[in-house]
């Protein structure tokens, strides 16, 4: 299974020199499986570069949508497969409470925010609430499950053979506990992430930031670590980052992420996120 990064920005994309390095799109992660399925976690600003990557070679598309925050959804008017005539698209999301994905992504597609409306699509894209328990697509295992963030929010875990990705890129598990003693299936997320071969999660804040944001659905470093320590992945990645942290900042981050793991005895590398990043997982 392979995994690339297209987008590890939260909040809102961010342009300049000082960004480059880390990358500069919202959340998108691409994951091509060893049948060639693909599919799309997430459809930030990365999607637009992975799309024209894309066009004409993969016609059927699985696009896996975490929540409709506006950083998550902001580039499909901007994904080429949409305006491809044979391109087969589903788009999954979280339930609604009785009202259909389509009609809630419909009011971002539409008047006035778009120039055209969500039927003129040329490509044939349906629209599926995420089930209640796993499925599959192909020989792949996908299961979802809500987490803690602002609104219906999921988090996913790929499993393709013995590997498996878990995808949190908006969650805050800490909400003010100590993660290295609650209970762990009092934790939010824990069941997606326990052994995962990689876990992508948020690490929005600084420490200090995050006192000033408890509760927006963020995680900061700490917690972020502490929560990756119970869930045990083999490799984990720090991702949605802040849009005010620049590459220096991220750097400094990165160094300060690998001294705690160290210290709280983690096993596996961790880094933080890189647009462009592409990592095979053995299946």
């Amino acid at each position: 299974m392979q995994v690339r990064l297209w987008g590890v920005r939260g909040s809102i994309p961010v342009a300049g020199s000082a960004a480059a390095g880390f990358g500069e799109n919202t959340s998108c992660v691409q994951v091509t499986t060893r049948d060639d399925a693909e599919l799309i976690l997430d459809a930030g600003t990365g999607i637009r570069e992975l799309g024209v990557a894309v066009e004409g070679r993969h016609r059927r598309l699985h696009v896996l949508l975490t929540h409709l925050h506006l950083d998550h959804i902001q580039g499909l008017m901007y994904f080429a497969p949409l305006f491809d005539r044979a391109a087969e698209i589903t788009v999954w999301g979280p339930p609604g409470g009785g009202r259909p994905l389509r009609e809630r992504l419909a009011r971002y597609i539409s008047s006035p925010l778009s120039p055209i409306e969500i039927r003129e699509l040329p490509a044939r894209v349906t629209f599926e609430d995420v089930p209640s328990g796993p499925w599959r697509i192909g020989d792949i295992e996908l299961r979802a499950s809500l987490v803690a963030h602002r609104g219906p929010t999921l988090g996913y875990r790929v499993s393709d053979g013995g590997a498996s990705l878990c995808y949190l890129p908006d969650h805050e598990p800490g909400l003010g506990q100590d993660l290295s003693k609650v209970r762990a299936n009092w934790i939010s997320g824990h069941g997606l992430a326990r052994d995962a071969s990689l876990l992508i999660h948020d690490c929005q804040y600084t420490e200090t930031e995050y006192t000033a944001h408890r509760g927006w659905g963020h995680s900061s470093l700490p917690d972020a670590l502490a929560f990756a320590r119970r869930c045990e992945p083999r490799h984990l990645l720090l991702f949605h980052h802040d849009p005010g942290h620049d590459d220096a900042r991220l750097e400094a981050l990165g160094a300060d992420a690998v001294g705690r793991w160290a210290e709280l005895g983690g096993e596996g590398a961790v880094e933080m996120a890189r647009e462009g990043r592409v990592i095979e997982l053995a299946t």
